[in-house]
């Protein structure tokens, strides 16, 4: 089939090579424009932009989808259907209906479960089990399309949005790929979907990236692991930000009954939560790379009985 790609970041590259691979022609593809980045803020191309030109396809950034002039482009193109990943636009109904097809989208999460913006995020923040795919039919409203594909994925006890995003970018290229073998045969079916179980993953915002050693330590680890690798889960070690990349909980057996939360417990860097302790692995000084919390103790020592905020 004729196909117009639409995605900007890196989990939209693994669906835009999967459909290149499978054999359609990708007649365009559309990603944000390249944005400033690094010291020298030079304009940067995103991932999909790479991963489009590096396969000889002709690539567009449009900065809105609602100038007649570009759904004119848009129109021209005569797609059969368009694949939609993490584009970053939203899509007027005149472009949603301009594909034969209509537009699919892999949507990271089990719709109804996590429409919205940051699904990942949120299924590791509230303590799920299992996330996946699913490949929807679009329509106006936010993720509430009819789904053609629904695969699942176990969420394991150290999954962080980093492993997750890599396994669902590649569970959902390959799900988009045998929907369209079923589009193009017209045998695809859409199950419209439940009105119960609607949850919304909204866009992470910053202050929620603070750690709260009153909380549970279970439920800081699924902050850690949620906020991995961005924007970080931190805390502050004497006016400096110190952002945690792994840590691991410990049960109560193991804190110290009078311990405040905060309070470091061990030279390990065990630190007291509401409920149960958290033993640091892995942090980032500012403007540092990552490392392991043997190698940042040796630089920075934390005594036990300090508190951190």
């Amino acid at each position: 089939m004729k196909i117009i790609y639409m995605g900007t970041p890196d989990f939209a590259v693994p669906g835009l090579r999967a459909v290149h691979a499978a054999g359609h022609e990708i007649v365009a593809v559309y990603c944000q424009p390249p944005r400033a980045a690094g010291r020298g803020k030079k304009l940067r191309p995103s991932a999909v932009q790479a991963a489009a030109e590096a396969l000889g396809l002709p690539v567009r950034h449009p900065v809105s989808l609602k100038d007649a002039a570009v759904q004119a482009e848009f129109a021209a193109l005569q797609a059969d259907a368009a694949v939609v990943a993490a584009y970053g636009l939203i899509l007027p109904q005149a472009v949603l209906d301009m594909p034969e097809h209509g537009c699919f989208n892999i949507h990271a999460s089990l719709l109804p479960r996590w429409r919205g913006a940051a699904p990942i995020h949120r299924a590791l923040m509230d303590g799920d089990r299992e996330t996946g795919v699913c490949i929807m039919q679009m329509e106006a409203g936010l993720d509430t399309g009819p789904v053609l594909e629904t695969r699942t994925l176990p969420i394991g006890d150290r999954d962080t949005t980093q492993t997750l995003h890599d396994a669902l970018a590649d569970l959902g290229a390959r799900a988009m790929v045998d929907v369209l073998v079923r589009v193009a045969d017209g045998q695809a079916k859409a199950e419209i979907q439940a009105e119960d179980g609607v949850t919304y993953a909204a866009k992470i915002d910053k202050a929620e990236a603070r750690i709260d050693w009153t909380r549970p330590a279970v439920a800081l680890d699924r902050q850690i692991r949620a906020l991995t690798p961005f924007p970080g889960a931190w805390f502050d070690l004497d006016g400096e930000r110190i952002k945690v990349h792994m840590a691991l909980p410990v049960k109560g057996a193991d804190v110290s009954a009078d311990a405040l939360p905060g309070q470091v417990l061990d030279h390990d860097l065990t630190i007291a939560c509401g409920a149960d302790a958290l033993r640091i692995q892995k942090v980032q000084r500012a403007g540092k790379a990552a490392m392991d919390v043997t190698e940042f103790l040796r630089g920075r020592p934390v005594p036990p009985g300090a508190r951190l905020d």
